[in-house]
């Protein structure tokens, strides 16, 4: 089966308060899981690489594995670029983010990553606005 997940990381600064979020769909397009986690402070590519993580992990959970193959959407170019290999990872905390998500790929057949457009990443951003929100409103 083919899972798609679009992910999104954020900071409100740069580094400053950040958070991550994803939604996870099935190849019917059904939502089978959607979250996010505050971060306490970050980039916000650090928050971009920790949402690509978090939503494996997740799939993992529900018991995607070999066999599945998953297709990564995310507004960042500079995660998609790193991980198909196109741009070099010269920082150290997200190399160190580059080795998790290739650990998280080895549970699956197929990873692709593809470079969308921010308005097509609406339901994950939503997700790291209310993450953000919730964590300085206490809502």
């Amino acid at each position: 089966m083919k899972y798609k997940i679009c992910c999104d990381g954020g900071a409100r600064g740069n580094p400053g308060p950040a958070a991550t979020g994803y939604v996870i769909r099935d190849q019917g397009c059904n939502i089978l899981a959607a979250g996010g986690s505050f971060l306490g402070t970050a980039t916000n590519n650090i928050a971009e690489y920790k949402a690509v993580v978090e939503a494996m992990v997740k799939l993992k959970e529900l018991g995607v594995g070999i066999g599945d193959e998953v297709e990564i959407f995310v507004d960042s170019q500079l995660v998609a670029q790193q991980l198909n290999g196109i741009y070099k990872v010269k920082n150290s905390a997200i190399r160190d983010l580059v080795v998790q998500v290739r650990e998280q790929e080895s549970n699956f057949s197929k990873v692709s990553y593809v470079q969308i457009e921010r308005m097509a990443n609406k339901e994950a951003d939503k997700l790291v606005n209310k993450v953000l929100d919730q964590k300085k409103y206490g809502n």
